[in-house]
């Protein structure tokens, strides 16, 4: 079957069972994008899962969208191996209470995944049996992919204009 019909009809099927629950569908580069609400997103991963075979998951991350009142989307790629077909599913959250239902309850492999995005964006899985840092220090106290740090450090004396003629 042709990619766009696959895309299609897992659209369509997601529609027919959540209703206005998937919002803002895309297809980016024939990629299957849609966008969710956390209230309801264990309920749309368990179904492509078990329902419509997305059985493997490959990432869960967040991206930061600094000033937007959506703040911190979190993201998750799912494969259908069988039909070869890729769907990203887009939770928004708040910056000010970034959590979210965790998925270790449908995928076990999830398990690094949402540690590894609770420690660079702060996203909170609600349940998840073992959320801790993963990469940084236990007691760093800030969130290194969450875009509210300066770029440079303004300290830095070898970055000034007047060194490079300006």
């Amino acid at each position: 079957m042709e990619e766009t019909t696959l895309n299609n009809d897992v659209h369509v099927k997601l529609t027919e069972k959540f209703g206005e629950k998937v919002t803002a569908v895309s297809e980016p580069y024939g990629f299957l994008t849609i966008v969710t609400y956390k209230d309801v997103i264990i309920n749309v991963l368990s179904y492509l899962k078990e329902e419509l075979k997305f059985n493997f998951l490959t990432d869960i991350t967040a991206v930061h969208y600094p000033g937007k009142d959506h703040g911190i989307a979190v993201v998750y790629h799912l494969n259908n191996m069988v039909e070869k077909v890729r769907i990203r599913i887009k939770v928004f959250i708040s910056e000010q209470n970034p959590t979210i239902p965790t998925a270790t309850t449908i995928w076990k492999g999830a398990n690094w995944m949402e540690r590894e995005t609770y420690d660079l964006f702060g996203v909170k899985f609600e349940g998840h049996p073992d959320l801790r840092r993963i990469l940084n220090m236990d007691d760093l106290g800030v969130h290194p992919m969450l875009k509210q740090y300066p770029l440079e450090d303004p300290n830095r004396v070898d970055k000034k204009d007047e060194f490079f003629g300006r």
